[in-house]
């Protein structure tokens, strides 16, 4: 019986907070933001704005620069790809879902040339069975929709049951289980635990694949 299991891409199979503090380190360095400026962007990040574009309109103001957010963003989008990082182990697991008979696929809310260039240039692109993106299709998590898309990809229906891991409640658990599938909830906060109704919490994706091992694809 095939088994399906999707996952999040960002902060769930990459590390976007490291490939973040990459990116605002080399952007305080370009327009000498200093240490301070680094702190800033840091924590306007953590503040969890809806968009980039606002992210960026807010660091325009704070440090009276003279490009546009607009252009900000889009330089961001372009440099992002390459910033960011898929742990060998985390390939390794994913190759090993595969062999062991399960469908695996990627479910990604963003933009089509940022999450592309992640998923091409970290190699996810041809290490799963198939990936939606919601900047391409038109809708995003946590619409049951996106899920029947990515299903499909991988040639399944999550109507028959699967899984969906990822670091969001919202747009990954809400969502995964509106879509008909079993949740793992991968949360890295040391505060207490939000409430949730995730089937499974862990700390790192590569929990989330042993998981998967020991549950079978059961749903």
């Amino acid at each position: 019986m095939q088994r399906l299991a999707l996952f999040d891409l960002d902060k769930t199979l990459i590390d976007l907070d490291a490939a973040f503090l990459l990116w605002a380190e080399e952007f305080a360095e370009q327009h000498r933001l200093g240490r301070k400026g680094v702190d800033h962007l840091i924590s306007l990040n953590r503040n969890g704005l809806p968009h980039r574009e606002l992210f960026f309109a807010k660091v325009r103001e704070r440090f009276k620069l003279s490009a546009t957010a607009a252009s900000m963003w889009a330089a961001y989008r372009r440099r992002m790809p390459r910033l960011v990082e898929c742990r060998p182990e985390v390939m390794t697991g994913l190759a090993e879902l595969r062999a062991a008979g399960w469908r695996v696929g990627i479910i990604t809310n963003g933009t089509p040339d940022n999450q592309l260039g992640k998923l091409q240039r970290t190699g996810l692109a041809e290490a799963v069975d198939g990936y939606a993106v919601s900047g391409i299709e038109g809708i995003r998590k946590p619409d049951a929709g996106l899920f029947e898309i990515a299903a499909q990809r991988c040639g399944m229906n999550p109507g028959e049951g699967g899984w969906m891991i990822g670091d969001n409640l919202v747009a990954d658990i809400e969502g995964g289980r509106a879509a008909g599938l079993r949740t793992v909830w991968i949360d890295r906060t040391v505060r207490p635990r939000e409430e949730h109704q995730a089937d499974h919490v862990v700390s790192d994706v590569m929990q989330a694949i042993a998981l998967l091992h020991q549950d079978g694809g059961g749903s």
